[in-house]
Parts: C-alpha cells; sequence; structure tokens
C-alpha cells in the first residue's frame, strides 16, 4: 500500500492563465471497472460525484466521465476489452489522491454510505533535518514539512485512492470556501436588489390612462437592462388636457434608472403648473433635475400637451429626436427640438410650438433605441423604416399600430437589444 501523496501547490491549484504560457490543467484520470453500472452507482450515489459524460451508447468502448463537486478534473471509467493488459490494473492502487479540508467528516459520510476504507483517518507529518544554532552552537533540529490527515478507500472493483487533507490545502480550502459563499451571498443581495427596482420602475410607468374623447393612445418601454433610463408617461393636466411624456436620461442600468426616477418625481410634483404654464413647469422641471443631479447628468424629453376640446398639441422638445406627425393624407411632419436637453445648464430657456390634430391623424414619439436599433449587418432602423411602417399600419387602433411597430423593430434588430426602446402611438379621432 502506498502512502499518503505528498502537499500540493494551493497558490497553484485554480485555472488561471499565466501571463507567459499557454494555459494549462489536469482534464481526466483513466479508472478501469469490471461493471459499469455497479461503478457509476458508487461514485454518483455513494461518493456524491456528478456524471459528467455518458458514451456507453456512443463508441464501441463505452465510458463515462464521473467529477467530485470542485469539478476541475474528471475521472473516466473504462470496461478494458476481456483478456486485455488493461484488464490487469483492475484493482490495484491508482495513486490517485482526492483532497478534502476535513478527512474526518468525509471519513464518516462515506462510511455511512457504504464505502469501504482501508483504514481509519490518521495524522502524518513529513519532517526533515536542518541546523539550527541553539545556545551558541548549531546542532541539527527536525522541522516540520508539512502535515495532515490521511486515510484511503476502495471501490467496487478494488481501486484504492487516497483521501489527504493538509495543513496548507486545508486552509486554503477555507478561504475559498468563505470568498465563495461571501461572493454568492454578495450575488443574492445583488439580485434582490435589482428585482426590487425592476418592480419600483415598473410602477413608475403608467399604471392608467386619463380617458380622451378625441384622442386614443397606448405606449410601451421595453428595458435593454432590468434597469433602464428611458421614461414615459401620461400626466391628467385636468380641464380635458393631457400631457405626452417621452425622456430618455444620458446613461445605462441602474445608474440611468435612478435619474429616470428622478426626472419622473421632477415633473409629476410640478405638472399641476402645466395646464397653463407650460415653460414655467418645464423651466421648473429643469432647475430641479440640475439641482438634484451631477453636472454630467441630462436627459432629452419631450413634452406634448394635449387639449381634448380643441385638438391642439403645444410641445416642447428639449433636445429629443423628432416626434412624427402622420397626417391622415400620408403627409408626414417632423415635430423637431425646440430648446436644449434638460439638466445641464442652470440658465435654461424653453420654446414651445403648437399644431392641431385631426381625425385620422397619427402621433409618434419615441426614443432612439427604436431607430438606432441596427441589424446584423450593422445598417440602422432609422426614421426613414419608422415612417414607412408608421404609414404601412396606419389604420390600426393605436396599441395595434405600436406593437406593429416595436415587431418590426425586433424582426429588423433580432440580436440582443442593446438599448432601450420606448415609443407613445397616439390617433385622433372623430368625437
Amino acid at each position: 500500500m502506498s502512502g499518503p501523496a505528498p502537499p500540493l501547490n494551493t497558490e497553484g491549484s485554480a485555472p488561471r492563465q499565466e501571463a507567459q504560457s499557454a494555459y494549462l490543467r489536469l482534464q481526466s484520470v483513466t479508472i478501469f471497472v469490471r461493471d459499469m453500472d455497479r461503478s457509476l452507482r458508487f461514485y454518483v450515489d455513494q461518493l456524491g460525484f456528478s456524471l459528467v459524460f455518458d458514451a456507453r451508447s456512443q463508441t464501441v468502448r463505452p465510458w463515462v466521465a464521473v467529477a467530485p463537486p470542485d469539478g476541475r478534473a474528471t475521472l473516466v471509467l473504462r470496461v478494458p476489452e476481456p483478456g486485455s493488459t488493461e484488464c490487469k490494473l483492475i484493482g490495484r492502487a491508482t495513486q490517485v489522491a482526492f483532497v478534502t479540508d476535513d478527512v474526518v467528516a468525509k471519513f464518516r459520510e462515506w462510511r455511512r454510505c457504504g464505502v469501504e476504507f482501508l483504514s481509519t483517518p490518521r495524522l502524518r507529518r513529513l519532517r526533515h533535518r536542518v541546523t539550527v544554532a541553539a545556545s551558541g552552537s548549531p546542532a541539527p533540529q527536525e522541522a516540520p514539512i508539512w502535515g495532515g490527515i490521511f486515510t484511503r478507500f476502495k471501490d467496487p472493483d478494488g481501486n484504492s485512492f487516497s483521501l489527504v487533507s493538509f495543513d496548507e490545502v486545508s486552509r486554503e480550502i477555507e478561504a475559498q470556501r468563505r470568498a465563495r459563499a461571501e461572493r454568492l451571498e454578495s450575488e443574492r443581495r445583488a439580485a434582490q436588489e435589482m428585482e426590487i427596482a425592476m418592480q419600483v420602475q415598473a410602477r413608475l410607468f403608467p399604471q392608467s390612462l386619463p380617458p380622451l374623447r378625441s384622442l386614443e393612445y397606448a405606449g410601451i418601454c421595453l428595458q435593454a437592462r432590468p434597469a433602464g433610463g428611458d421614461y414615459y408617461d401620461f400626466l391628467d393636466l385636468g380641464h380635458d388636457r393631457l400631457g405626452l411624456v417621452v425622456g430618455d436620461v444620458a446613461g445605462k442600468g441602474m445608474a440611468a434608472a435612478l435619474l429616470m426616477a428622478n426626472l419622473q418625481a421632477n415633473l409629476r410634483s410640478q405638472c399641476v403648473m402645466a395646464s397653463d404654464q407650460v415653460e414655467r413647469f418645464l423651466h421648473s422641471a429643469n432647475q430641479l433635475f440640475y439641482e438634484n443631479t451631477v453636472d454630467s447628468a441630462y436627459a432629452t424629453l419631450f413634452f406634448a400637451e394635449y387639449c381634448d376640446a380643441e385638438r391642439r398639441l403645444r410641445y416642447a422638445n428639449c433636445g429629443h429626436v423628432s416626434g412624427l406627425l402622420l397626417r391622415s393624407d400620408g403627409t408626414l411632419e417632423r415635430l423637431s427640438s425646440t430648446c436644449t436637453v434638460l439638466g445641464l445648464f442652470r440658465e435654461w430657456n424653453c420654446a414651445l410650438s403648437e399644431c392641431r390634430l385631426f381625425p385620422g391623424d397619427t402621433l409618434a414619439l419615441y426614443t432612439d433605441g427604436i431607430t438606432e436599433s441596427f441589424s446584423a449587418t450593422g445598417e440602422e432602423f432609422g426614421e426613414h423604416r419608422l415612417s414607412t411602417t408608421l404609414l404601412s399600419h396606419s389604420g390600426l387602433p393605436a396599441r395595434a399600430l405600436l406593437e406593429a411597430i416595436v415587431g418590426a423593430v425586433r424582426s429588423f434588430s433580432p440580436q440582443e437589444q442593446h438599448d432601450d426602446i420606448t415609443l407613445i402611438v397616439a390617433k385622433c379621432r372623430d368625437c
């Protein structure tokens, strides 16, 4: 029976890419067995290994691969050809050592599962002689090289293995275990916080649509990440007036989502003055956004006030992509920028434009996540495709038209979404 395996170099045990040479690690060790099904039950059911690959029905010489929980190296179990030299390798000491941080605990666990051990765990410590100065005279003394607990077990075919723990390895395993536990806990908390953020942000979008006689409308925001910086809203301004809002906060992810929430809070808290003082309302929103965010934060915004009785649309395009107004006769009008973005400047001037809507007219407000969606060849969806889609589906109700546009964008850009997609569609109808 062979002795315990030499101490391991724990510093190099984790897979890593060296700067000077190609990556290299141990892949597998072959163990020859007599009965594949019996051996598989032993390694999986009794030792708790995982079945990594099953080639029993795919090759002339069937084999399976199993791996301990660490999973960095595997045991390949093979049944040799009868009478081959490989048959003589069954039932011998394999010189394979499994390392654990607690040999005694693993010994007891596997014993309960019916694993046969060749000895009880025992302490092994190797020493070497060194010269140490004592009382002014050199004297040979022994100093420890390494120490640990050692035992051996065998499989149903008598193949024997070492089960060891080394002082350094045990400490390293425990450190890795703590680091992994801390990482998993951190990831769990981050995932939980992200889920809460998603739920909170979902509630920031309109939960109801104020009814209007002359306007049918719908909105959607499809975020590229769990939380994003696009924003749309429908504000009840009173006196049969509706505020339609589409915004795009600079940046992505959680930072943009927080800024979006800040912008939404500013707009909703100030919208009471928007009914007859739109310029003052937007000026106040800019001031609050400027004061409550860092210097580099800004947002583009399209705000439109629609009067139900007069079918009149007053709007401010604050550095946002142009809105599109498709007239019932098929002509298209671009509602271009009227002032600069929100949040960058303390001194900020707002300008408004105005137009009338007539039955059959369709308004589309959106973010650049639609027009800048790109195909597999890098071509952008663009305003022209959006206009064409809007025109070809203009007979649809607002919700169906919105879904048709989003479907066209996704068909054009089927790969992973890179930016938030936000869209409002409003159709003027007869009262």
